[in-house]
């Protein structure tokens, strides 16, 4: 198997791995070794373990992002300040490394001073857009754990807002009041659609409407399917009422997994919007290509 580098996206919960032949997958593995189970010393073991049949005699080159390049990773590569191109490949982070068969370099993340917010991992997935899209002016929404809405301009990251949208829904639905209602999976599109216009036109009552759906657990019948989809009508439906300057009238991406970047093109296009969806995994590899390619340029 030709391996010609090896791409990384290394998360606080997963490390993902793919053995690249230019621009193509030739190979790819998983493990749950993220960054919050590792320390220091434990990241390079980590990786060797998944990527050592992929190696050879000469040197191999990795590029990595996400949490791996965190105070908290395996090497830490410093924000740089929007605005900005997503990828500045000369500031590419190069790790000390045990292991004589690998050049590891980590992309940085984004910083914004003013209205204070952090992106990791993201700014490849922007970078990938931009090289799917060449030319693309407008908006990027990133949903999943902490969503990010990210103004494009001029290939550069002009802006950008972080919500704590998929944490909170996390947490309400497993640790919560709201927990004993929302017991097993399923999933109710006019509940969540309904929740959504109630959030949009009414985000201050967003207390009152979260232990409505346990009150309504109690007392008539609300299925949990019903609750799950209502709690991420509501919370998605805060969550753009707050990010409307970013979307409104504006040419919107999402890039994410296939179930969350639907919720969100439903509730967008609700709105009269008409985003595109692009995969996740797809935008990331598209990134990590790009930076690749500067380095070895």
């Amino acid at each position: 198997m030709q391996t010609d580098w090896i791409a990384v996206d290394w998360g606080t919960s997963n490390l993902r791995v793919w053995a690249m032949a230019g621009n193509r997958i030739v190979a790819q593995a998983t493990s749950e070794d993220g960054m919050g189970r590792l320390d220091r010393d434990g990241f390079e073991p980590a990786l060797l373990r998944l990527i050592e049949p992929w190696l050879g005699q000469r040197q191999t080159e990795i590029i990595a992002c996400g949490m791996v390049g965190s105070r908290q990773g395996w090497y830490e590569a410093p924000y740089r300040a929007t605005p900005c191109t997503p990828l500045d490949f000369a500031s590419l982070v190069t790790v000390p490394t045990r292991d004589a068969r690998i050049a590891v370099r980590i992309v940085p993340g984004l910083k914004q001073v003013k209205s204070p917010d952090v992106m990791r991992g993201e700014e490849t997935q922007i970078a990938g857009v931009l090289a799917l899209k060449p030319g693309f002016d407008g908006v990027i929404c990133l949903p999943g754990t902490h969503s990010k809405w990210v103004h494009i301009s001029a290939g550069e990251v002009v802006s950008f807002q972080t919500f704590m949208t998929g944490e909170l829904f996390a947490l309400l639905s497993t640790q919560s009041v709201l927990r004993h209602g929302m017991a097993g999976g399923g999933w109710d599109d006019a509940a969540f659609d309904a929740a959504l216009s109630d959030a949009l036109s009414r985000p201050e009552r967003i207390g009152a409407k979260l232990f409505s759906l346990r009150a309504e657990g109690l007392i008539a019948n609300l299925t949990p399917a019903a609750a799950r989809a209502r709690l991420s009508g509501l919370l998605i439906g805060v969550e753009l009422a707050a990010s409307r300057p970013f979307w409104l009238g504006q040419q919107v991406v999402i890039v994410g997994s296939e179930a969350l970047a639907k919720s969100y093109t439903r509730a967008l296009a609700a709105q009269g919007a008409a985003p595109q969806m692009l995969d996740a995994t797809e935008a990331t590899l598209a990134g990590l290509t790009a930076a690749r390619h500067k380095v070895t340029a």
